[in-house]
Formats: C-alpha cells, structure tokens, sequence
C-alpha cells in the first residue's frame, strides 16, 4: 500500500477529540473534524469521537446526555462539562491579554482552568490512550486539546486550527506544539504562523481540509420556504463579536446608506443578531438550517461576505464558491487574503469603506462577479477535494504513528 492508495483497513483504530460534536454544533472546526472523522471511517478505520455534552460554546451546558451513541459508522461518546459558577478571573486574565499584557504562567494556568474542563474525558484518555494508533485533537484551544494532548503526546496528532491571536502566544500552549507526534495544518498562512510561534515538531504537514460537494442546489425551494426575495448578500456562521459579526452589521447600514445598494443580508447560523434600527428590515435572521437550505443559501446569494480576522482555513468560503458565489472578505485575515489571492476568486477590504465598494461591484456587475464564482469553484475542486485530503491525512497517520496500539515504534504499514 502506498501513500497515494489509501486502502480499507478494518481494525486500525482512530479518536477524534474535539470540545463539541453533533448535527447541531456550528463551527469550522467541528464541522472538519466531523468530515474527517467520516472519512476515515469509510477508509475502513474504526472511528471513535470523544467529546462533551456540549452544544454551545458560550455556556458549555450539558445538552446531549452523557454515554455512547452512533454518528453513522462513527461511535460517539460524551463527557460531562464543569464550568465554574464565575467566570470572572478569566474574563479578567482575557482582558488583560487583549490590552497587551503578559500573563503570568500561573495566570496562564488559571484562565484556561477558568472556564470548561471535563475530568471525565481526561480520565477516559489517561485509561484508554492506548487502544488507538491515533488520537487526533482540535482546536488548540480549549481545555479538551490543552489537558488531554497531555495525556499520550506520541500518540497525539494535533489539528490547531491557529490563529494570529493573543492566545496564542501564552507559554502554557507550547508544549502542546512541540510535544505532538504530528500536526495538521489547514493553510500555509497558519502553517508560518505556527513558525513564529512555537518550536514545531519535525512531523507537520499542510493537509487542508476536504469540502463535502452538494448533489445539488435547489435555491427556488429555498426562496419560497424563507420568502426571500430579491438580491441579497450572505453571512454564515458564529454571530459574534470575533468573528466580526458587529463589525459587519454596522459597514453593511453604512454602505445601503451611502450607495443605496439593492441587497438584504441573510445570515444563518448561531448567536445574537440585533442590527441598527436603520437596517432592521433588510437584515434576515434564518437562525440554524439543515444542510440542504445552507448550501442553497450559498447558491442564491449575490456574494458571501466573511467579515472575520481570525481564520485557519474559512470553509464558508469554500462552500461559497463551490456555489459559484463569490466572495468579500476582511483582509486582516491572512488566511482569507491568501486564498483570494491564490484564487483570484475574490475582493478583499480593509475597512467599511473598501467594503462598500465590494458591493457595489458586485451590484453594478454581476456578470464580473459572476466570473469570480466560478473561479472559485475551480480552486476548490482542485485544492480541496475530500479523497485528496483524506489520503493526505491518512497517509501522515500511517508514516507518523505506531500501528500496534499497544507498540511504540511499528509504522503503520
């Protein structure tokens, strides 16, 4: 068997351990780890989750009940989360951390201990490690990836998912990177960032992540369910303040003020949406949607909008442009910018004013924008098509991990 052959092998077992796992959980990270996850199970591999009972990541509360349940070919099994009745010192430290200012490294320890933590899962790990060749770990973080890849570090492929952040540069993470068997990175932007960062192990790779393609798009099903009609753009995802949520409600009521622009802006996904009172009627919430309603919101939008600094990967542009839609993103992401760039498939601003011109191009020109969509479309067929992730993760567990779970030394043959 080669690197380039990934064959079924039934027995070899595989966990992926991220905070959060389900249908319901919005968030990149889940949703490449739920990919893969199932990808390795149609390899032949046998695949297990290791997660929390969590649903939401602001409260973490016990949504799902703890135990085992199935995922398709996938066996589930959830923890219990402890969050402390306050949460003050950590807001605190995260304060601080914003401003500027060194943590301490037992101010460190705290403001990761401060919020979720799951003894349960830690302990599972500590018993079970060594059933698997592979534990693979994401985000970086969360208490799920700091504590438990602390754990069986030779036996932990960790999936950062980094950004250029203040967090990232506390000392507590550095183990964690330069500890690991082997590292997944998701772009090149966050591979050189994790460079700067921290001392890597020898054993990383810039793997990408695979973006599932719809069988098809049935944006008229989607208009008369939402009653939508005319032009709009899209936001999808974390309606919040880091992900550039408020950022981009407030730019978008300036540009329909300035420029009279004929768009509404439909949003889906979790979090608060409160717009100005001045774009109340043009702004649409349709909350979380099923996969068919998502990938046809992608399909009929004039433009996906992606207003965040802080991306490893961004697979809502990729879903965008394997609708053909193009794509406006905030270029303080160097990931966003790299990948506009490298596929000369979108527009890029840096403030509400490059924005506003974004949109009125794509209003004045829509055939121009049009040509940006399917561009898009192309780069991630070519980048990012699922087998050829896979076989690229696959192949790194196999050259990187022992293939006995009880073993040391044995690559995976």
């Amino acid at each position: 068997m080669t690197a380039s052959d990934p064959t079924p092998r039934t027995g070899a077992r595989i966990a992926f351990v991220p905070p959060r796992y389900g249908e319901g959980v919005v968030g990149g990270a889940e949703a490449v780890i739920r990919e893969t996850a199932h990808g390795f199970a149609a390899l032949g591999w046998q695949v297990d989750v290791l997660t929390t009972c969590a649903r939401d990541h602001f409260t973490w509360a016990n949504e799902y009940p703890a135990g085992e349940s199935r995922d398709g070919a996938i066996a589930i099994r959830r923890f219990p989360t402890v969050v402390p009745r306050s949460r003050a010192d950590r807001a605190r430290y995260e304060g601080m951390m914003l401003s500027g200012d060194t943590l301490t490294l037992e101010e460190q320890q705290r403001w990761v201990n401060g919020d979720l933590r799951v003894p349960e899962l830690f302990h599972h790990i500590l018993d079970h490690a060594g059933d698997y060749s592979a534990l693979v770990f994401a985000p970086y973080l969360f208490w799920t990836t700091f504590a438990c890849t602390q754990v069986a570090p030779m036996r932990t492929i960790l999936m950062p998912c980094l950004h250029d952040e203040p967090y990232a540069s506390l000392d507590i993470f550095r183990p964690m990177f330069s500890g690991a068997a082997g590292i997944w990175f998701l772009s090149e932007p966050e591979h050189e960032t994790a460079h700067r960062l921290f001392a890597l192990p020898d054993n990383h790779r810039v793997v990408g992540a695979g973006v599932r393609i719809p069988a098809r798009y049935d944006v008229e099903g989607f208009r008369s369910r939402h009653d939508i009609d005319g032009r709009f753009v899209l936001f999808a995802g974390r309606r919040e303040t880091g992900k550039g949520w408020d950022d981009l409600l407030n730019a978008f009521a300036a540009a329909l003020q300035r420029h009279g622009l004929p768009f509404s802006l439909v949003t889906m996904g979790t979090g608060h949406v409160s717009p100005p009172a001045a774009i109340r009627d043009r702004v649409v919430d349709l909350g979380f949607v099923g996969e068919a309603d998502r990938d046809a919101a992608f399909a009929a939008a004039d433009a996906y909008i992606q207003p965040s600094a802080y991306e490893s990967f961004s697979r809502t542009m990729m879903e965008a442009w394997l609708a053909g839609t193009p794509v406006i993103a905030n270029g303080a992401s160097d990931v966003v910018r790299w990948h506009c760039e490298r596929s000369g498939a979108g527009l890029t601003y840096d403030d509400e004013y490059e924005l506003a011109q974004c949109l009125r191009f794509v209003a004045e020109a829509p055939d121009a924008a049009a040509c940006f969509g399917e561009r898009g479309r192309e780069y991630v067929l070519t980048n990012y098509a699922p087998e050829s992730v896979l076989r690229a993760q696959e192949a790194s567990v196999r050259e990187w991990l022992p293939s006995d779970p009880g073993g040391d030394s044995e690559a995976i043959a």
